[in-house]
């Protein structure tokens, strides 16, 4: 009986956790382990808060994008790993980790609830020190 309970426990923390992380958009995560500005910039507010290696900028969508894509033409993306996701309220963000041809990332995106979709509102890259 007990080992039911905790069965039918566990399925309920996984099952809720997965919803949790269903608040990210999948193409999110496609585009940062595709290296796609494009991609990206789809789910990007009208104005976008970029801290790329500690200098931070309040810029539209489509300068945005075009920052984007030089960190992404600068730095060759091999991969991105997330390490952690959630969402409170009407937010959501994404941690992970982008592997590029110039050393490892911590990317921290984070988005608001517009009507009815999630778009960023800030994209944060730090180098991480190895």
């Amino acid at each position: 009986m007990k080992k039911r309970v905790l069965v039918g426990m566990a399925a309920l923390l996984l099952s809720f956790s997965l919803l949790m992380a269903q608040e990210i958009p999948a193409g999110v995560i496609t585009a940062f382990k595709r290296g796609s500005s494009q991609e990206l910039s789809k789910y990007m507010g009208d104005k976008v808060n970029l801290v790329l290696q500690g200098s931070s900028t309040n810029v539209d969508k489509q300068k945005a994008t075009a920052v984007m894509q030089d960190f992404f033409t600068k730095n060759k993306v091999n991969g991105f790993t997330v390490n952690h996701q959630g969402k409170r309220d009407g937010s959501s963000f994404v941690i992970g980790t982008l592997v590029t041809t110039n050393g490892n990332f911590r990317v921290n995106c984070f988005l608001k609830k517009v009507q009815d979709k999630c778009l960023i509102h800030q994209i944060r890259i730090d180098k991480i020190n190895e």
